[in-house]
C-alpha cells in the first residue's frame, strides 16, 4: 500500500466517532516500516486477540484484572521496559513491541489496554507526566498498574513518586484522568519526534511523525512551523519557506513579534537557493 493510502486510513480513523487506538498505533508502525504491509498489521491484530484469549475467564474486580494482566504479560510473556528501550525507535512502534515484548511505557500500556479491552476489562490509559500507566475499574475505585515495570501495581504514593521524579511536580487529581485515544496517539508521535530530534540524520522520521500529528483533529499549531523547518533541513527550501509564511499569518494576530521572526526565517530559507 502506498504511503498516501496509509495516511488516508490514519486520518479517517482519527476522525471516527470512536477512534480505535490499536489501529492508529499500528498505522504509525506501517509508516515507520512500509515493509510490514497489510499482512503485518493483520498479524499484530491477531496477536492481540491471541493474548486476550490467554487471560482467565471470570475476572471481576479491578485488582483481579490488573493481577491477571501482570501475571500473563509481565510475568509469563516478559513484556516490560528498561532504560535502553528509550534509545530505540522500535520502542514506540506497536508491531515491534508485540514482537520484542519491549517498549516505552506508553506502548507497553497500549498492549495492556488492548489485550484487556478485548477480554472485557474496564481499562484505560493514565498519562502521568513523564510516565504512562494503565488504570482498571471506575476512576473512583481505580487500580493503577505500570506495564513498564511488568505490571507492578501502583499506590497513589507510587504515582506521586513517578510524577515528582519525572517533572518535580506534585501529583494532581487531573493527572489520573483516563486518557483519550487521540491524546495517547499524539503522545506516541511526540516520543517519535523526540527520538528523531536527538538524531539529526533522521529528519525523515521526524517529518513523518509531524505529518501524522497534523492529521489528528487536535494538534499544536506550532507543528506546522516544525514541519516547515524540517522541509528546509531536507533541502526543500521553497516549500518550507511557503509553509513558514502561512504559519506566520496564523500567529500574527496574537504574536506579531513571533510572526515576524518566522517570516525572517522564511526569507533566510529562500536565500539559500541563491
Amino acid at each position: 500500500m502506498h504511503t498516501s493510502e496509509w495516511r488516508e486510513r490514519f486520518a479517517e480513523e482519527a476522525r471516527a466517532e470512536r477512534p480505535d487506538l490499536a489501529t492508529l498505533c499500528l498505522l504509525i508502525g506501517a509508516e515507520a516500516d512500509p515493509a510490514l504491509g497489510q499482512s503485518g498489521l493483520d498479524e499484530a491484530e491477531i496477536e492481540l486477540d491471541r493474548l486476550a484469549g490467554l487471560l482467565p475467564f471470570g475476572l471481576g474486580s479491578p485488582h483481579a484484572w490488573a493481577g491477571a494482566l501482570a501475571e500473563l504479560l509481565g510475568g509469563r510473556l516478559g513484556f516490560h521496559g528498561s532504560a535502553a528501550d528509550y534509545r530505540k525507535l522500535e520502542s514506540s512502534l506497536l508491531p515491534a513491541v508485540l514482537r520484542t515484548r519491549r517498549g516505552l511505557p506508553i506502548l507497553l500500556s497500549v498492549v495492556w489496554m488492548e489485550v484487556a479491552r478485548r477480554a472485557g476489562a474496564q481499562v484505560y490509559g493514565v498519562g502521568l507526566p513523564g510516565h504512562f500507566t494503565v488504570g482498571f475499574g471506575p476512576p473512583e475505585d481505580r487500580v493503577l498498574a505500570d506495564p513498564f515495570a511488568a505490571g507492578r501495581l501502583l499506590t497513589e504514593a507510587d504515582a506521586e513518586l513517578l510524577v515528582t521524579g519525572a517533572t518535580g511536580e506534585k501529583l494532581e487529581p487531573s493527572m489520573l484522568a483516563p486518557a483519550d485515544p487521540l491524546q495517547i496517539v499524539l503522545r506516541v508521535l511526540n516520543n517519535v519526534r523526540t527520538w528523531a530530534a536527538a538524531r539529526p540524520e533522521r529528519t525523515d522520521v521526524a517529518l513523518w511523525a509531524v505529518e501524522l500529528s497534523l492529521l489528528l483533529p487536535a494538534h499544536p499549531a506550532r507543528l506546522r512551523f516544525e514541519r516547515a523547518q524540517l522541509l528546509v533541513q531536507r533541502g526543500d527550501f521553497l516549500t518550507g519557506a511557503a509553509e513558514m509564511d502561512a504559519y506566520a499569518e496564523i500567529v500574527a494576530a496574537v504574536e506579531p513579534g513571533a510572526a515576524e521572526s518566522v517570516r525572517r526565517t522564511a526569507r533566510a530559507a529562500r536565500a539559500r537557493l541563491n
